[in-house]
């Protein structure tokens, strides 16, 4: 049997754990032979690029842009991201065809010395490189040394054993995909608000690739769906390029979806939070009233700090 579908994905071994549920999911449904599924890896401009901050290359979008790229000319027939990863806005031809059911979004603290951020020691080194993280810590703990923490899970994991950091802050969905019983906290969303897409599986194909979306539909979630609607839409109406400190939470409830959302400056100096909830079908024009309803109250200097146009 020649090869039927090409997943294209990063080479981390997170990235093929999540291209490896993606590859049982489409077998389970019985349309397409597990053996008729191709794996082809991806490396990205984020891969690459190991000595600078996302910050200072562009922004998480560097995750995915030879992906799409390779979407785009046929190369591959469906892309597999981490939602958190995926910028708002996607390139002509390209659509987010489903999202997977999703894992706990929350993030958790990682240290020897700690339980959660309140009980980090003075001064503690805490390594990241998400914007997102980084100012919200120094908004709660302005006295926190931020180190930039760059590589995949196992990379930010061998630097807190050797104490090049005395705690850091992952993904626990990403910890449960990998099989890793490492001692970590969950962090309440209240105080460490996740990622938009933060723990969400989504699949990107070709807008006129009917039989492409038509397979990846079968295994959508469609509560997942509904949140990563709203998510999305938030960051498109605030800055869909991932660069300015966002964090976003829907859920879905009984016929309805609820939304936190804030906007942090990236030094930690302000916070902007707001929050709502509307039926289900409406889950894109609430993320997206929300967003321009913080962005109408982010002052210049939210966008300067964050390298961005007011406006």
């Amino acid at each position: 049997m020649g090869i039927a579908l090409k997943i294209g994905t990063r080479g981390s071994p997170l990235a093929l754990a999540q291209a490896t549920i993606v590859r049982d999911r489409l077998a389970a449904t019985g349309r397409i032979e597990p053996a008729a599924i191709e794996t082809v890896i991806i490396k990205t401009s984020g891969d690459r690029i190991q000595d600078r901050s996302l910050a200072d290359i562009g922004g998480k979008g560097l995750f995915t842009k030879e992906i799409e790229e390779a979407l785009a000319d046929g190369r591959i027939d469906v892309a597999v991201h981490s939602l958190k990863d995926l910028p708002a806005w996607l390139p002509e031809g390209l659509i987010l065809a489903a999202t997977l059911p999703r894992e706990d979004p929350r993030d958790a603290l990682l240290s020897p010395v700690a339980d959660s951020i309140a009980l980090l020691p003075q001064g503690a080194r805490v390594g990241t490189s998400s914007p997102r993280r980084r100012a919200i810590l120094l908004h709660r703990r302005p006295d926190l040394q931020i180190l930039d923490l760059r590589g995949n899970v196992e990379t930010r994991l061998a630097k807190l054993r050797a104490g090049t950091v005395d705690a850091t802050l992952l993904a626990v969905a990403g910890l449960a995909r990998l099989g890793l019983s490492v001692p970590h906290h969950p962090l309440d969303p209240a105080e460490m608000l996740p990622a938009g897409g933060q723990g969400a599986i989504g699949l990107e194909a070709r807008e006129a690739d009917s039989r492409t979306r038509e397979l990846c539909a079968a295994i959508g979630d469609p509560d997942a769906e509904t949140e990563l609607a709203a998510e999305r839409a938030l960051l498109a109406a605030i800055d869909g390029s991932c660069r300015t400190p966002v964090g976003a939470l829907a859920r879905v409830g009984a016929g309805t979806v609820r939304l936190d959302a804030l906007v942090v400056r990236p030094d930690g100096g302000a916070l902007i939070c707001k929050s709502g909830e509307a039926p289900l079908a409406d889950a894109a024009a609430l993320g997206d009233e929300i967003g321009r309803a913080i962005r109408a109250e982010m002052p210049p200097d939210f966008f300067a700090a964050a390298g961005l146009e007011h406006g």
